[in-house]
């Protein structure tokens, strides 16, 4: 019984022949072709495009330095209004800066040594003009 259903496997296979699409698709030829060419141009593509997503979103979030100067300006304005000082998020508020941009700058004013800051028992940053204060640890002499 094996050797009839040998047989008729036998006589059934050479009937069968692959459709046309599947023995010659010619995309695959253009492929396998130029592949020395292509493969390499996708690669830089990517590349490219990779780079131009982290250079727009470098520089969506820096500000230029007139902008710069002026926030600072306003920041320094509203400080002395109170003399006190204020906490970031308030400050980007009044100023109308995001929280984040407005705590960058006032990092980089700290360093300048334009505002000073200090951590009150609320665990809130608070931030003050240099000098503004009466206390003998911020005076320099």
């Amino acid at each position: 019984m094996t050797s009839q259903l040998s047989g008729l496997l036998a006589q059934a296979a050479p009937d069968y022949t692959r459709p046309v699409s599947s023995i010659s698709p010619s995309y695959f030829e253009v492929l396998e072709q130029n592949s020395h060419i292509i493969y390499p141009l996708v690669a830089i593509l990517a590349l490219v495009l990779i780079a131009a997503g982290i250079l727009q979103a470098w520089r969506t979030q820096d500000l230029d330095g007139l902008q710069k100067n002026e926030f600072k300006k306003a920041i320094v304005n509203e400080l002395r209004r109170n003399i006190t000082g204020m906490p970031g998020d308030e400050l980007a508020k009044a100023v109308g800066l995001d929280r984040l941009k407005t705590n960058r700058l006032l990092e980089q004013m700290q360093q300048d040594g334009m505002v000073v800051s200090h951590t009150n028992s609320q665990r809130l940053t608070v931030w003050r003009v240099r000098g503004a204060s009466t206390d003998s640890h911020t005076r320099r002499y």
